[in-house]
Parts: structure tokens; C-alpha cells; sequence
């Protein structure tokens, strides 16, 4: 999508012009029919509510659009997102090819924020489809923001980026498996982050067998489709500190091994790397505006398949911290991957904090269905910033309980510990286990996204399909406690 600035207001003939305004204070000079359809159609200004209509300006037919962003408080910068929304879910494939905004009651970063939700619910993957009918293709190519107020442009320039790291995101997590599997999801983020100053480190299974890392391969011995650990590191603060790090489960594709997976809805597992895909969208988005601090994101690869090679129930594996893990359930995968990410973190980096990203649960969506993600920590200053930090994107999370009493459920006979517990608290043991790889108190938390990454239905600023979870609340918690 093209975003162009002028500081003029639109031309009367604009075809497509639309107007932003806050609740019960529609513009005065409006023209009759616009003013008496809007009453009809009882457009009051709500957030992400449109009415539109046609009127004659200067001897021209011109649209003319009513947008609505709610009432001004806390939650506008919210409803703005969802009026950009809802003029792309409108005018996204209506024909047009241009749309004017007029913004001249708006701030600067109120026009961020509008162009954001425009922009994010504009993004479409029609990469693999052919036959389109022309009522289906986007014909939106321009919109042009006039009586820009002074910033904009600054403002936006700022927002764009993290768009970008979100449509990045939702690329990778749309991308079926047979494109994007452990080397070809390396391949993509080395060709998006070339150029940008960041840091790419790239492990590979000899590698990783040299470190020890006996339970992420454990999960890749059964695919031909070799596993990757990849590290993005910024430095964009203080020199030589330590960073703060975002770990991402990236199993690109997940038949659940030898516990396979029932046929029905198996298709969806090539979003069970939407951790790994978060992550390497917000390491793109902080990058690409230059964040002033250090941080590093991990992601694990692996693909889960059950071939004659593949680990089965009861193997006991060694992780690269030296516990042992009896493996009771192979579609229990996405700990085990984890586990030996996290432990090489921070033998290599030493990073001040740790928040992982991982669509690890389907007891998860049984608890909270897809309006929060999961949240488990160690540390409660951590804990509150990441629910705050949800709070203010609408990334939002809910928290869960950590507790030594849970441990028992996940002890083995044979081993240190056994990836699955019972099946009651199926998500609280997850984490547990995954706790038992935090070294040295460092501050952890883990957020368990299984519901969130991917929609059965279109939302505010989001298509069917990938929503880029994860990315905005990543950045804003970065803005809030690491760039101040």
C-alpha cells in the first residue's frame, strides 16, 4: 500500500474522500444528503462505524466516507486503529484505487494510528492463488492523507515499521510447509534482514549435536527437513551490555510425530511456528526503527514428522543442560525445542531477561479460546509489563499460576522429567517444564499464543488467517521498559 502526505486539503473531485470524526460531532456544512443518510443510517461516530454516500462537488460525483473513532479516552488510539480497519475492509477490493483522508482534526499520531489498522487490514497473501475473479483482486493501491497535521509523516514513518514486522510475521506463519521449513524460514529473514545492521547466527544439527542438543533433535530426527536454530541480535544500545532476549517455537510443521495427530485440521499445524514467527517480525520491526537498546531474538526449527527415524514414546533424551527427558507424548514437541534454545541462550548470551512465544497448548484455547494468549512467569515486575504492554496493542494476555506443587505431575521414574504430565492443568505443566531450563533466576516469562496466531474470522485490523500476534506487544513492551 502506497501512503502519500500533502499538506493541502483534497481536491473536491477526489473520488473517494473520507473523513474521520469522534463520536456525536459530525462536521458542519456537511451536505444534506450525506447529513440526512448518516442520521437515517443512525452514524453516531462509533468506533470503526462508516456510512457513505455520494454527493456533487464542482460539477463531479465524489464518495464521500464517514469513519467513526469513538469517544475521546484512553481507548482511542484503539478505535482509530479500527476505523483504518474498517475503510480497508470496505475499499480494499471495491474498485477504487485511490482514497483521500482528510485529517485535518487529526494529530499526528492520530493519523498513525489510523493508517496503521488501514494498513495491517490491508495485508493479503494471494501469492498462490490464480483465479481470482476481478471483484476478489485488491484494487487499493494509494491513499493519500491531506491537511496532514505537522509529525505525521515522522509518526508514520515510525508505525510503518512495525507493520512491517507484523506483515513479515503473518508471511512466515501463512507460508504452507512445503515453502517455509527450517532452512527456507532462515533463508527468509537473512534476505529481509539484510542490509539492516542486525547480527544473524545460524546453528546447524552438527552443531547442534556438538552442544548437546538432544531433545530439539530429538523432535527433527523423524523429517528429512534438517533443523536450524537462528539468533537475530540488535545492538542498539549501550555498548557490550547484555540484551534482553524473545525466544520463538518454531516447529514449521507439526503431525505430532509418532503420537500423531488426528487427519482433521491437520493442515493448520504449519502455524505451530508462530512463536518463531513473531519474534523474527518484532526483531525485524525493532530494527528497521532502529530501537535504542540490545536485544536478541532465538527461534528453534524443527519440522515433526513420524517416519522410521523418529523418536517414539518412553525415549529418554538429554538436553543440552544435562537433564534427561523421558518423551511420554511426541506431539508434546515444542518444550523440548525450547528447552535447549533457552539453555544456549544463556550460556552464550547472558541475557538480563527471557520471554518466550510459543503455540504450545491446545489446552491453552480450551482455557482462553483466541481473546488472550497465556501468560506463566517467574518474575512479577515482568509479568506486569507484558500485561500492560498487552493492554495498550490489544496483543493481549491472561496470567496463569507457576508452583512447585504442579512439579510432581511432570517427575519420571526413569529420567529428571517427562515432557507431559496428566491431562488436567496440560498448560501449567507445560511451563513448568519449560522453568526447569531458566538458569540463575534470571527473569523468564512464557507466553503461550496456541489460540492467537492464526483467526477463523476477519478482526479489527485482521483477515482470516495469520494475525501477526505477538509483534506489537514484543515492540511496545521494548518502547516502555527498555528504550526510557
Amino acid at each position: 500500500m502506497q501512503i502519500e502526505f500533502t499538506p493541502v486539503a483534497p481536491a473536491a473531485t477526489s473520488p473517494l474522500i473520507a473523513g474521520v470524526f469522534a463520536e456525536g460531532q459530525l462536521p458542519q456544512g456537511l451536505e444534506p444528503t450525506l447529513a440526512q443518510g448518516a442520521a437515517a443510517m443512525r452514524f453516531t461516530g462509533k468506533p470503526g462505524q462508516l456510512f457513505d454516500g455520494f454527493v456533487e462537488r464542482d460539477g463531479s460525483v465524489v464518495r464521500v466516507v464517514l469513519a467513526g473513532m469513538g469517544a475521546d479516552d484512553a481507548d482511542r488510539p484503539h478505535a482509530l486503529e479500527k476505523a483504518g480497519g474498517a475503510l480497508a475492509a470496505r475499499f480494499l477490493t471495491s474498485g477504487n484505487q485511490e482514497l483521500v483522508i482528510e485529517a485535518s482534526n487529526l494529530s499526528a499520531e492520530a493519523v498513525a494510528h489510523l493508517l496503521t489498522g488501514l494498513t495491517l487490514r490491508s495485508w493479503r497473501y494471494d501469492n498462490y492463488r490464480t483465479r481470482l475473479k476481478d471483484d476478489q483482486k485488491v484494487s487499493l493501491q494509494k491513499v493519500i492523507v491531506a491537511s496532514v497535521p505537522e509529525g505525521a509523516e515522522a509518526a508514520w514513518a515510525d508505525a510503518s515499521a512495525l507493520v512491517e514486522g507484523v506483515g513479515f510475521t503473518r508471511e512466515l506463519v501463512t507460508e504452507p510447509a512445503n515453502i517455509i521449513y527450517p532452512e527456507t524460514f532462515v533463508e527468509r529473514c537473512r534476505a529481509r534482514f539484510e542490509g539492516t545492521g542486525a547480527e544473524l547466527t545460524v546453528l546447524d544439527e552438527a552443531e547442534m549435536a556438538e552442544l548437546g542438543m538432544g531433545a530439539l533433535l530429538g523432535v527433527s530426527q523423524g523429517s528429512v527437513r534438517e533443523a536450524r536454530v537462528l539468533a537475530i541480535r540488535w545492538n542498539g544500545g549501550v555498548d557490550g551490555a547484555a540484551p534482553m532476549a524473545f525466544v520463538g517455537k518454531g516447529v514449521t510443521f507439526d503431525t505430532g510425530g509418532i503420537s500423531i495427530k488426528p487427519a482433521g485440521g491437520m493442515e493448520d499445524m504449519k502455524w505451530d511456528m508462530g512463536g518463531a514467527g513473531a519474534v523474527a517480525g518484532a526483531m525485524l520491526a525493532l530494527v528497521k526503527r532502529r530501537a535504542k537498546a540490545n536485544i536478541i531474538g532465538v527461534v528453534g526449527l524443527v519440522e515433526n514428522m513420524p517416519d522410521g527415524n523418529a523418536q517414539r514414546p518412553g525415549d529418554v533424551v538429554t538436553t543440552m543442560s544435562g537433564q534427561t527427558v523421558e518423551v511420554i507424548n511426541t506431539d508434546a514437541e515444542g518444550r523440548l525445542v525450547l528447552c535447549d534454545v533457552l539453555t544456549w541462550l544463556q550460556r552464550t548470551h547472558k541475557p538480563t531477561a527471557i520471554v518466550d512465544f510459543a503455540t504450545l497448548t491446545g489446552a491453552m484455547i480450551i482455557a482462553l479460546g483466541s481473546e488472550h494468549g497465556g501468560l506463566f512467569s517467574n518474575n512479577d515486575q515482568l509479568a506486569g509489563d507484558l500485561l500492560q504492554a498487552g493492554l495498550d496493542t490489544g496483543d493481549k494476555l491472561w496470567r496463569f499460576p507457576l508452583s512447585p506443587a504442579y512439579d510432581k505431575l511432570i517427575d519420571s521414574p526413569i529420567a529428571d522429567i517427562r515432557n507431559v504430565g496428566p491431562r488436567g492443568a496440560g498448560s501449567i505443566t507445560a511451563a513448568q517444564f519449560i522453568a526447569r531450563f531458566v538458569e540463575n533466576d534470571t527473569p523468564w516469562a512464557h507466553c503461550d499464543i496456541a489460540g492467537m496466531v492464526w483467526a477463523d474470522k476477519p478482526g479489527d485490523t485482521w483477515g482470516k488467517g495469520a494475525t501477526g500476534f505477538g509483534v506489537r506487544l514484543i515492540d511496545r513492551y521494548v518502547r516502555a521498559h527498555l528504550e526510557g
